[in-house]
């Protein structure tokens, strides 16, 4: 389960996939239309992992139905910087490998 947002914060975007980080990329890279194309969704600010797809999918639902105000402060407990994860996230891996 996710959480994605645009350059300047103003929109919020929240996700759920089994591809990992796959599905981020494919935002990033405006691989599908739809919201995040349209609106230039392209950070990941916030990212929670389950074992049971179908605590995700509640996860997700339960966060979509929230107020803008209560998933900033969300973003921002985990994330105050509002940090790019997959920038994070795949740089760290990508070191790993090379260290390896």
């Amino acid at each position: 389960m996710y959480i994605m947002t645009n350059r300047h914060h103003t929109v919020l975007y929240t996700g759920m996939t089994g591809k990992g980080l796959f599905r981020i990329y494919e935002h990033i890279e405006k691989k599908n239309p739809g919201f995040t194309k349209k609106y230039n969704i392209n950070k990941l600010v916030y990212l929670e992992r389950f074992t049971e797809v179908i605590d995700a999918i509640a996860r997700e639902k339960q966060i979509k139905k929230w107020s803008r105000k209560k998933k900033v402060w969300l973003i921002e407990k985990f994330n105050a910087e509002w940090e790019d994860l997959f920038v994070k996230y795949t740089f760290k891996s990508h070191r790993n490998k090379n260290t390896m």
